[in-house]
């Protein structure tokens, strides 16, 4: 699973999840992609768990992106602890996600293969997604 090697801070402020996504909107490596539709927090299980089904659809044919990465710690206090005595300690790690966000590209296989193995791999996700292709952008 993916996790920053280091980072500033080990504890984030939870933030807001406003506005369309500006950056990594467009397909820059591979022919189709995955786009986020809803803002959401993707966990790191969740990356690996849709990384796993497209590869296993496209038996490791073509060539797969991740454009997100989780570098946001998420805290969780330990069960049946009182309030108070500071932030609980780094539970997982997200990727913000915003609408318009490519999550994966997929390049090296044909339109039908891409489109299942896509569709498949939606599935894995919190938030509601779209398949496109380069040419349709």
């Amino acid at each position: 699973m993916m996790s920053p090697k280091r980072t500033k801070y080990r504890k984030f402020h939870r933030g807001r999840m406003r506005g369309k996504a500006t950056r990594g909107n467009t397909i820059a490596f591979g022919d189709y992609g995955l786009q986020a539709l809803e803002p959401s927090w993707i966990t790191s299980r969740q990356i690996e768990a849709t990384r796993r089904t497209i590869t296993r659809y496209t038996k490791r044919g073509g060539k797969l992106w991740i454009k997100i990465f989780p570098d946001k710690s998420v805290t969780a206090r330990a069960a049946e602890s009182r309030m108070g005595s500071g932030k609980g300690a780094v539970d997982y790690w997200v990727a913000t996600v915003k609408p318009g966000t490519v999550i994966f590209e997929l390049g090296g296989v044909p339109l039908e293969v891409a489109q299942v193995a896509m569709k498949l791999a939606a599935y894995k996700l919190p938030i509601k997604t779209k398949f496109i292709t380069k040419e349709g952008l």
